[in-house]
């Protein structure tokens, strides 16, 4: 007999669903949980079984929606991601994660030599230079960076 545990439906919020096996706490962190409403639920399911995945997590927040940049960042982490909008108990719009071609703000360049890290007002840019799997390009200094967990900003 197999016995399911299930999540709560949330009233209005957001859903983001698809992520990577064991990314979810780094999606709790890049969303700022801390931030939230105390009255609002935060559920998270870690190694569900997906059949498009294989495993997957998954995060539930309610009274939540995430901003553009909040969205870039866990397409970053988690390119398989979805995001799902709740609106009285009910999905109104659910999209995957899209990387846009530059992102803006989200990390900080591991180069200590570059500009952004230099104390001036200069926010990081970094240009896709590869999606699968994704690599990114420093707009400043060039430098490459295929590791984005260490340096979100």
């Amino acid at each position: 007999m197999v016995r399911e545990l299930k999540i709560t439906p949330i009233k209005n919020g957001t859903v983001i669903d698809h992520i990577g096996n064991g990314l979810s706490l780094e999606v709790l962190r890049i969303i700022g949980v801390g931030e939230l409403d105390k009255d609002s639920t935060v559920s998270v399911a870690l190694h569900v079984r997906s059949q498009k995945i294989g495993w997957k997590d998954i995060v539930k927040v309610e009274n939540m929606e995430l901003s553009p940049r909040k969205v870039n960042a866990i397409a970053l982490i988690a390119p398989t991601a979805t995001i799902s909008i709740i609106r009285d108990f009910k999905v109104l719009e659910k999209r995957p994660v899209d990387l846009p071609d530059r992102i803006v703000g989200i990390l900080k360049c591991p180069n200590p030599g570059c500009i952004t890290n230099q104390n001036e007002p200069v926010e990081s840019e970094f240009d896709v230079a590869r999606r699968r799997p994704v690599v990114l390009r420093c707009a400043y200094c060039d430098r490459a960076v295929d590791e984005f967990l260490s340096h979100l900003a």
